[in-house]
């Protein structure tokens, strides 16, 4: 199985690490393509429009000025790196630090996909540092990353026949590889209130990564299909499921109700 998450926007700077090594992160093919693009992000922040180029206000001036030396600062295992409300719920630093004497849950979070604009994606434990940079930005001569990504992880990214994945990614980080519709499982949240739904966007964030970490630290195998997927996620919560089609993958929706 394997759990395919979104970045957060805001990333925890590390205070201490090994300084980035490209060509130590996981999926080795993409690493001409990340020096590329951690060539462009570097130009593009020492910029007097870098904030503009880059999309963000004045208050992140910081986290752009941390962009131009990212291949000198300390880096640290992704799941610590990226924060927010999912990697809070997920419980990723104590997932993090009880890998290091846990070798089946080490290979878990090896299989723990985190799809990035800089780095194309990366495993949980790659080592990376705090940089800004979103999927929907246009980078100069690389053009959009939604754009120069896609093609680079259709070649790169794959399932086994037999494997499933939860797949907890917002939608810009979908578009760049959705992955087979009949092995991919989507979720979200819905809030019932008088008989009126309502899609919530940060419960859902928070039931996506509260369900990956229970299923990373169950003392028990990952579910390996859709149905097992289902099945362990009723355990937990009130859910309704949609099958896959031709065109989209099964979804998986929470249901919060008054």
């Amino acid at each position: 199985m394997k759990i395919l998450l979104p970045p957060s926007e805001g990333k925890t700077p590390s205070s201490s690490g090994p300084t980035l090594d490209l060509d130590s992160l996981s999926a080795p093919e993409l690493t001409t393509k990340r020096k590329r693009v951690l060539a462009a992000l570097k130009k593009v922040s020492k910029r007097r429009d870098a904030l503009e180029q880059l999309g963000v206000g004045a208050s992140l001036t910081e986290d752009v000025e941390r962009n131009t030396v990212l291949d000198e600062i300390p880096c640290a295992p992704a799941l610590l790196t990226y924060s927010g409300v999912l990697y809070e719920a997920m419980g990723a630093s104590v997932l993090v630090a009880q890998s290091e004497d846990d070798a089946q849950l080490r290979e878990r979070l090896h299989d723990v996909h985190i799809f990035s604009a800089l780095f194309g994606r990366v495993h949980g434990l790659d080592h990376i540092p705090a940089y800004r940079l979103a999927m929907k930005t246009d980078l100069g001569t690389l053009g959009k990353l939604t754009s120069y990504w896609k093609p680079i992880l259709a070649k790169s990214c794959s399932l086994d026949p037999a494997e499933v994945a939860l797949d907890c990614r917002s939608s810009d980080y979908r578009s760049v590889w959705p992955g087979p519709t009949d092995q991919v499982v989507t979720m979200g949240a819905v809030s019932v209130s008088s008989g009126k739904r309502r899609v919530v966007s940060h419960w859902a964030k928070f039931y996506r990564g509260e369900f990956a970490g229970r299923l990373l630290s169950a003392d028990r195998a990952l579910p390996d299909t859709v149905e097992d997927l289902v099945a362990r996620a009723e355990e937990y919560y009130e859910v309704e499921f949609g099958a896959a089609t031709k065109s989209k993958p099964a979804n998986l929706m929470i249901v919060l109700r008054d």
